[in-house]
């Protein structure tokens, strides 16, 4: 995917702390996670580089905000986003 589809994806969402979203890959198994903005946001956006914390570390990142609980995943190998309800 662009970089332009997944910020029209993440545009929709009504705050940082929204619902996990589904994040299928070409090569690799589904992911499930939050999109969150670092101060390198926009430098990886650029390249179409997204940080991303996993279902299981989202408890421990709300509480202590710490980056190194997030994964760095390239956009370029995602083909598909879908919310959570």
């Amino acid at each position: 995917m662009t970089s332009e589809q997944i910020e029209k994806f993440l545009g929709a969402a009504k705050d940082e702390h929204h619902e996990p979203a589904k994040i299928f890959f070409k090569t690799r198994s589904t992911v499930e996670g939050v999109f969150i903005k670092t101060p390198d946001y926009m430098e990886l956006k650029r390249k179409n580089f997204w940080r991303i914390v996993s279902v299981k570390n989202l408890d421990d990142y709300r509480t202590s905000k710490d980056v190194n609980l997030s994964r760095i995943f390239n956009g370029a190998e995602f083909t598909r986003l879908s919310q959570q309800k």
